[in-house]
């Protein structure tokens, strides 16, 4: 799989230099989805914006999601006719975007699209994630038909959470694209 098929799917405010995913994105040659506007997500133009990549690549992609990016692959895959253009996903520490404070901050993403990915999935979820409980986490993974890996006490899994270039989520998203077929 060439690098530039394998798409970093950000969440909301989009992911700074030290986020594990701009350090893989810088590292491997990952090509980032840039969004139109980071701080007030739009559901359909995230949504949009994806369709657009996925259409312009050459081969099945594989989408390596954070936080609210998560949440855009789902509804992306629910109202896509070209979900046959993803080999697969890997979902990292989804918002519960029902609960109130994470309503708030991202208006227009409730309800979530709670439907089987048509892919192959893995979400890592930590116990300790201020935007979604491990609960919530595992709803959503069983939902969207996903492998849960639980990452123990990390946050949000994000550079706040120290993980540098998070060697072992590199080494699940190496697997995931092994393992699936084209």
């Amino acid at each position: 799989m060439k690098p530039c098929n394998v798409l970093i799917l950000p969440g909301w405010k989009g992911s700074g230099p030290e986020h594990w995913q701009s350090r893989w994105e810088h590292a491997y040659g990952y090509c980032r989805v840039e969004q139109h506007d980071w701080m007030r997500p739009l559901r359909g133009d995230w949504i949009a914006r994806l369709e657009e990549v996925l259409l312009s690549c050459d081969e099945p992609a594989v989408l390596v999601a954070h936080s609210l990016g998560c949440q855009q692959v789902a509804a992306w895959a629910a109202h896509s006719q070209n979900t046959r253009r993803v080999k697969a996903a890997l979902l990292v520490a989804p918002p519960d975007v029902e609960r109130d404070d994470v309503r708030a901050m991202l208006p227009g993403w409730s309800p979530p699209v709670l439907a089987a990915l048509p892919f192959a999935a893995r979400l890592y979820a930590s116990s300790d994630d201020p935007f979604c409980s491990s609960a919530r986490a595992r709803q959503y993974a069983q939902a969207w038909g996903a492998d849960m890996i639980d990452a123990g006490q990390g946050g949000h899994l994000n550079a706040e959470s120290g993980l540098g270039d998070w060697q072992e989520a590199h080494e699940q998203l190496r697997l995931l694209m092994r393992d699936t077929p084209a």
